[in-house]
């Protein structure tokens, strides 16, 4: 059974969940320290086609997938043919395989690898560079890799750390610092900065700007800005939302923010499957609060394929303010590759 993220993770207040946060603390000590030594002692594979990695310091709930889709899009317009490699979380098959949306379930690969290969050229492989390989021999020039900033197995030609700016209501992207399980990290935030080439911060579209002290946490590393902003409004009408993604609550601001009448909101846990029970229970309420049903794009991929006519996804992306920036650093990546192992 699939747990959702807790939310007290990102309190940066020590008092939220204190004997929770003091029970665990040693083991996000002993995590930490076997994600460090795994990182140093593990040579890198180059697979010889340049690697942009999309990673994050945190468990889940970043954005990482839409930076992903954004910088296919970014690298497509400069005419590079590009694949996309993940992990397949929450998929059946190790790899390395080429997604087929038309033979391929998120059973199959997983959802995000699913939602992505609607419009690009996606490989899941458990073994990341074994599926670098397979996309440079299929006649990728550079993948892009979403996930992996702790994967020291591939080599990296360029390391972005996408980093979720959404802080209020008592939140914080880092929590109070603690690493999995005390707190949402999957490292020290300095370790994982100092292996980063620039963070991205992912901010809504209704935030204006980052929170001042979280630039402040991140001025050792170029700093670029990224909106996810939605690409058509919510549904008209009452709307019951559902979604399975690291953060739901965020899911439910951002409809909220757009304008949907949204009369209530199931959150469900990262990546879950869709049972049986859940959908009768989705269908049920409902039907008592005569609402449509949304969610995100990532979960309408996860529902069965007779279920996908009940609700409607709603789409997002990211969009860089500074897009030429990108753009010369992914010109940069692809024309002087790194040759120190990373």
């Amino acid at each position: 059974m699939k747990l959702a993220t807790p939310r007290w993770w990102y309190v940066r207040d020590q008092r939220a969940a204190p004997v929770l946060r003091a029970l665990l603390r040693p083991i996000g000590w002993i995590w930490a320290g076997a994600t460090a030594r795994r990182i140093a002692r593990t040579a890198p594979i180059d697979a010889g086609v340049p690697v942009i990695c999309v990673g994050n310091l945190t468990v889940g709930g970043t954005g990482k997938t839409p930076i992903v889709r954004e910088l296919l899009r970014l690298l497509a317009e400069q005419r590079v043919d590009a694949a996309a490699l993940s992990r397949g979380h929450g998929g059946r098959l190790a790899g390395p395989i080429a997604v087929d949306p038309a033979r391929h379930t998120a059973e199959d690969v997983g959802d995000e690898p699913l939602m992505l290969a609607r419009d690009n050229r996606v490989f899941v492989a458990r073994d990341r560079p074994a599926g670098a390989l397979a996309a440079h021999a299929a006649g990728a020039r550079a993948v892009v890799m979403d996930d992996g900033h702790q994967n020291p197995t591939l080599k990296k030609t360029l390391s972005l750390v996408v980093v979720d700016g959404e802080s209020r209501d008592g939140e914080w992207p880092f929590g109070d610092g603690s690493v999995f399980p005390a707190g949402p990290m999957r490292e020290p935030l300095g370790t994982g900065l100092a292996r980063a080439d620039a963070v991205i911060i992912l901010l809504p579209a209704d935030l204006p700007a980052p929170d001042p002290d979280l630039l402040a946490m991140l001025a050792s590393r170029p700093v670029l800005i990224a909106r996810l902003e939605p690409l058509a409004p919510p549904p008209a009408g009452r709307q019951l939302g559902f979604a399975g993604v690291g953060k739901p609550w965020k899911v439910e601001r951002a409809l909220a923010a757009a304008g949907c009448d949204l009369v209530d909101f199931i959150p469900l846990p990262d990546h879950s499957r869709f049972s049986a029970e859940t959908l009768r229970f989705l269908e049920r309420r409902a039907a008592e609060l005569g609402a449509g049903l949304v969610t995100t794009e990532k979960d309408w991929a996860r529902l069965p394929a007779d279920w996908r006519g009940r609700a409607t996804p709603w789409p997002v992306r990211a969009r860089f303010e500074d897009e030429a920036t990108v753009a010369a650093m992914l010109e940069q990546a692809l024309g002087r590759p790194r040759t120190a192992p990373r």
